[in-house]
Parts: C-alpha cells; structure tokens; sequence
C-alpha cells in the first residue's frame, strides 16, 4: 500500500513542483553564457561556476516552491493546478512540506554562501542576494512583483544579465583572487558580460509568457496585473514575438558592433525550433495544447545559449 501513494508524492514533488525540464534549461542557460566569455578570457573556473550554478538554480527552485506555495495559501479557490489542490486535500501535499522545501533551498544556497563569498567578496553576496530577492518576491511578499506585472523585465534582466555577468565575475575573481573584491570590480570587467547574454534573457522570459497564456484566467482572478491579463491574448503574442525576434536579431548586432567572428551566428542553428513553438503559441491557448511548450521552450533557451556560448568562446580573447 505504501508504493502507490509513495509514487504520487514523488511525482507532485518532481514532476509539480520541481519541475525539473522547466527549472534546470533555464538556470543553466545564462551559466553556459558565462562559461563560453569566460573560455574567450580565458578564465574558466570550473569549481565557482559549479557552485554558483547551483545556487542559482535552487534559488529558482525556491522560487517555484514558493510560487505555489503562495497560489495555494492566498487563493485555494483558484483551480489553477487542480493536482496540488487535491493533493493538499488528501494530505499527500501539506502546507508546511511546502514551507520546509522553501526552507530548504534558500538554506542550502546559504550553505553556498562562504564558499562564494571567499571566492568573490562583497560583489557574490550583493549577486546573491538579488537572487534570493528576485526568487522569493515573485510571488511572495506584500506586493509580489508578478502581480504588479513586473515579472517581464525582471526576468530579462535577471537570466539576461545578472546570470551571466554573474557567472563570469565568480570565474574572473578566482583568477585575481582578493584582488577582485568590492563592488569597484565591475569596472574592471569586460563590458559586453553585461550584452551578450540578453538574447538568452529574453528567450528564458518567453517560458514564462507561455505559462501566463495558459493562466491569464486564473491570474485575472487573482488580480495578477500580467501582460496577458492587460492585453489579452494578441498582446502577449506580440510580446512573445517581439522577445523572440529581439533574440534572433541580436547576434547580428553583435557582429556589427562587438569583436566578435562570424561564429556568433551559431545561435540561428535553433530558428526552425523556434519557429515551431511560435506557431503553437500563436494558435493555440489552452492549457492541455500549450503544456508541452513551457519545456519546449526551456530547452530552446538551453541549446541557444550552448550554442551562443560555443560563438562566443569561439570569437577569440578581450584579455
């Protein structure tokens, strides 16, 4: 008897909740950024970037955790996961398992934090920190930010920028040891960390526009103020469109105004992927049509960014 309900535990707590082939392609996909500057440099340190990665996406899993977590406490007449409700209700799922997870990570990215900090000083904490914050005030908080409708450009900025100059500085302060301590570092850093990685921002932010297609019902009622909610279905297809040709157009720019070599084209390898999810956003809406496209694109914005990473690592060193 204990196999059966074992077995539906561990596939709320995975396949619900942890969400693994929608959490693990987005964290790493600005880290592989990060590796492929950092191998231009000629930097790579691969214990840091390691640990960093890993805080990073716990401190997504977290998120994720207390997303829900938020969703079932503040409105348990919202059926927008039905499993999670029936789970609470039959006690495979309990509010404070929930708070424990939560917990969990944010006490293990904690656990990271020495480690970090020897590595990178005042600077890994300040990254840190604005991780565990954008993670925590998704959803959590007075005014959660995705309910301000937010989420969008934090999202960008986030897996766009703060990722991957992120990944790259951990690397870099390894090599100049406490040198490289204090926020007067990011001065000495290569200014394009803070660029190439916004096309992989914009593509990680196109996950989340998915998940707001299939619920702008669910937030409308929870009055999340989110681009699908505002604008309605043609609007946030816009968006998604204009986010995925930003994407696809950057790469050119790159080439016309950084120092980079042809190879920053790789990244075009994923159009006819990407092509394929766009149709099915832009025709279909309901959740039972769209659930395989969150992953779809998850891993859309991995292969992009291996490839962007390979481009980069490719077009030579800035020193």
């Amino acid at each position: 008897m204990a196999g059966p309900s074992a077995l539906a535990a561990r596939e709320i707590w995975v396949r619900l909740l942890l969400y693994p082939s929608h959490t693990l392609p987005t964290a790493a996909a600005p880290v592989l950024v990060g590796i492929g500057l950092a191998l231009r440099d000629q930097i790579f340190a691969p214990w840091p970037v390691l640990i960093g990665f890993l805080a990073s996406w716990l401190i997504h899993v977290g998120g994720v955790f207390n997303d829900n977590y938020e969703l079932l406490r503040r409105h348990p007449s919202v059926s927008e996961h039905p499993e999670l409700l029936e789970a609470l209700q039959n006690g495979t799922l309990t509010f404070a398992g929930l708070r424990n997870a939560i917990l969990v990570c944010f006490l293990l990215v904690a656990l990271m934090g020495p480690y970090l900090l020897s590595v990178g000083g005042t600077l890994a904490f300040v990254i840190g920190v604005v991780g565990l914050a954008s993670g925590y005030f998704y959803a959590g908080g007075p005014q959660p930010y995705a309910k301000l409708g937010l989420a969008d450009p934090i999202f960008v900025a986030m897996f766009g920028v703060v990722a991957v100059a992120g990944s790259y500085y951990i690397q870099w302060a390894d090599l100049h040891g406490t040198a490289s301590h204090g926020i007067d570092a990011v001065l000495r850093l290569p200014w394009d960390i803070f660029l190439i990685g916004l096309p992989v921002g914009a593509l990680v932010t196109n996950v989340m526009l998915i998940d707001d297609i299939r619920d702008r019902h669910f937030d409308a009622v929870k009055g999340w103020h989110t681009f699908a909610v505002r604008f309605g279905l043609r609007g946030i297809r816009s968006e998604y469109l204009a986010l995925t040709v930003f994407a696809y157009l950057l790469p050119l720019a790159f080439w016309l105004w950084l120092d980079v070599s042809a190879w920053i084209f790789l990244p075009l390898l994923t159009l006819p992927m990407s092509y394929k999810i766009w149709r099915a956003v832009s025709t279909l809406d309901q959740t039972r049509d769209l659930i395989m496209m969150s992953p779809r694109a998850s891993y859309l914005s991995l292969i992009y960014a291996a490839l962007l990473a390979v481009g980069v690592a490719m077009s030579g060193g800035s020193g």
